[in-house]
Formats: C-alpha cells, sequence, structure tokens
C-alpha cells in the first residue's frame, strides 16, 4: 500500500508541480481534493482491515494498527525516494495528511511518530506473546491520547497556511517533542505495570 500511495503522489505531483514540489502549496480544485481526502480514508479503512485480520483481540488489533500504520508511512517515504529522489532530506518540508484540516511539516517528524508506532506496537505484541497482562490505567490512557493530540496539534495549527498558498511557519518542534514525550511516558510506566503483572513472573 505504500507502494501504491508513493505512486499516486508521484502522479499527482507531476501534474501540479512539474517543475518539483515546493511551499507554498498549489491549491487543486475542490472537487480533486474531496477525492485525495477519500483515497487517505480509504488507506486508514485498509490498514484498519488488515489490523483486524490480523489481530485475535482488541489489543492485538490496535497494536497491529500501530505497526502497519508506522510501516506504511515511512516506507511511503521510502518509495517516494526510490521514484524522484524526494525529499531531499528528512527536513524537507511536506503535507503530511488531509483529515480533517491540511497536517504540514518536516518529514523527519512523521518518521519519528511512525518509529515510534513501530516500536511500541511491536514491544507491547512481544510481551502479549509471553503472556503479559495488556492493561493501562485511565491516567496512562489519558496521558498517552493527550500526548497524541498535541503531535497533531504541531501539524495542523499553521493549517491555514496550506490554503493562502503562504510558505509555512517554522515547524514547533517543542510542541511535537512534548507531544511525543508524553506519550513515550505513558508507554514506559504502562509496561513498567504489566511486567510486574505478568504471569511468567
Amino acid at each position: 500500500m505504500a507502494y501504491v500511495e508513493s505512486a499516486v503522489v508521484v502522479y499527482l505531483r507531476a501534474i501540479y508541480y512539474p517543475q518539483g514540489f515546493s511551499f507554498p502549496i498549489v491549491i487543486i480544485p475542490d472537487s480533486r481534493a474531496g477525492i485525495e481526502v477519500g483515497r487517505e480514508a480509504a488507506t486508514l479503512i485498509m490498514l484498519v482491515g488488515v489490523s483486524m485480520l490480523a489481530g485475535t483481540d482488541r489489543w492485538e488489533r490496535f497494536l497491529f494498527f500501530c505497526a502497519a500504520f508506522g510501516i506504511w508511512d515511512i516506507l511511503y517515504y521510502v518509495w517516494l525516494r526510490l521514484f524522484i529522489g524526494w525529499p531531499q532530506s528528512l527536513l524537507t518540508w511536506d503535507i503530511l495528511f488531509l483529515i480533517p484540516v491540511p497536517w504540514v511539516g518536516p518529514v523527519l517528524a512523521p518518521v519519528i511518530v511512525s518509529a515510534g508506532l513501530i516500536a511500541g506496537g511491536v514491544w507491547l505484541l512481544w510481551l502479549k506473546s509471553r503472556r503479559a497482562l495488556l492493561g493501562f490505567s485511565h491516567t496512562l490512557w489519558t496521558l498517552a491520547v493527550a500526548g497524541g493530540l498535541v503531535v497533531l496539534a504541531s501539524f495542523m495549527i499553521d493549517y491555514r497556511s496550506a490554503f493562502v498558498g503562504a510558505e509555512p511557519r517554522p515547524f514547533r518542534w517543542w510542541l511535537f517533542l512534548t507531544g511525543v514525550g508524553m506519550g513515550l511516558a505513558a508507554l514506559v510506566a504502562g509496561v513498567s505495570n504489566i511486567k510486574s503483572s505478568s504471569p511468567d513472573r
């Protein structure tokens, strides 16, 4: 799916950015923008479907989704690099997503998130395979969700610049890293509790 996604983007950029993708972005017609949003939604539905088939319970399905999302996102950039030599670096800016509003930021930011999703998902799946009792407190779930929302805010806070064809403002790394830190803290604290409750101990 990462191959398919990157191939579509190659075609879109050939149409709208014949001189190469860069900011300020080209505003595409609403009808085609709607199709693009639908394509992104279809990708998420596909990832959910794969996760539902791969997992045997809620925890496994959630963790398989996290890992699959991360793998898809990273390989998307790998394929683009192979196809058209883009991004030039991990600090190259990109339009990351369009739902519910455009997300913008340097490629490194979603790669960090995806690497975290893969590592966290695989780690917890490994613990579960060893009969660990997975379970996070409401406090830790709140911390993790809040961290995720902070990360999303760092991507979407300047979304209006995407509509007016302006150059993006400097990325708010402090906000992004705060959100990542919150999610990581929730994961580490949760795993500590999981280990202590494992039947193998």
